[in-house]
């Protein structure tokens, strides 16, 4: 992947309402792009942003952006979660180049706004020390204030715990124990991190024993909650996710084909029995194993 710097006008993004799953009110997008190139990720063809380029562009100035926009937030006393980051990988290798992320977490602790990363990175570990100070900082809505006691939410995103499965679907991405062990290291610091089984793979990582199996290794790492959904496919074009994902499949599934045309036939997203389903047996198996279903009950 080649890089691009460019400039935007505007980095923040206020949601209509908040996101019941997320709880994030706003989202901030470092990048445009995503090196981890996870070939099922939903930006690829949906309505969020077209294919993916095959190339990374950095939101160079989005810090001094930021500041502005975050100044008149809290001078009108709109706090709300910043979800970093919704649309790409707020760690991934370039990050480590250029530090907008680490920029931007110094002017949300300046205005003291809360955050949630979402990530698939051990490079967030990087950045404890000012996560931290948000965590003791920032100002959560007054509608969260009984319902969560941390200024961060961490979570950390998987598909599989089947190595070499994510290594084809995630190619870029670090390895699934790589992000669990990460996940301890940020709860053994006294942050609220969790895993996102999102998306569960129909047919390859979605049976009771795999859901399992994922929720009690959740657990074995400490994490104070999971989430659980379901993949969604966009797009007809040749880098869009649907065309992309079933590729994957000629390729090393074939005999799951005819199963994923029924299930998700001339739609993005699985059929709603299917989704209904998968929360439930989800919901079953953390109450059973004694493991927060979402991050707020």
């Amino acid at each position: 992947m080649g890089t691009n710097e460019i400039h935007v006008r505007s980095v923040l993004n206020k949601h209509k309402r908040r996101d019941d799953w997320f709880l994030d009110d706003y989202s901030i997008n470092p990048y445009s792009g995503c090196s981890f190139n996870c070939i099922y990720c939903y930006i690829r063809g949906s309505k969020y942003g077209g294919s993916m380029a095959e190339t990374v562009s950095v939101k160079v100035n989005a810090p001094e952006v930021l500041k502005r926009q975050l100044r008149r937030k809290a001078l009108r006393r709109e706090y709300g979660i910043i979800a970093l980051s919704t649309s790409t990988e707020p760690y991934m290798q370039i990050e480590r180049k250029y530090e907008i992320t680490r920029k931007l977490l110094k002017t949300i602790l300046k205005y003291r706004f809360p955050v949630h990363i979402l990530t698939k990175s051990n490079l967030i570990l990087r950045d404890l020390d000012l996560l931290s100070e948000i965590d003791e900082k920032a100002i959560l809505p007054m509608d969260l204030r009984d319902k969560l006691k941390h200024g961060v939410i961490i979570s950390f995103s998987l598909s599989t715990l089947d190595e070499r499965l994510a290594g084809i679907l995630e190619p870029g991405a670090p390895k699934p124990k790589e992000r669990l062990e990460t996940l301890l290291k940020c709860r053994d610091e006294g942050f609220q991190a969790g895993v996102c089984y999102i998306p569960v793979l129909p047919y390859l990582s979605d049976t009771n024993e795999q859901l399992e199996e994922m929720i009690v290794t959740a657990k074995d790492y400490g994490a104070d909650y999971c989430m659980v959904g379901a993949l969604t496919l966009y797009g007809r074009g040749p880098s869009d996710s649907k065309t992309l994902y079933y590729n994957f499949l000629r390729k090393e599934r074939p005999d799951l084909i005819v199963k994923y045309e029924s299930l998700y036939g001339e739609t993005f997203q699985p059929r709603m029995e299917y989704q209904r389903k998968l929360e439930d047996r989800a919901k079953r198996i953390c109450l059973r194993h004694g493991v927060k279903y979402r991050i707020v009950t």
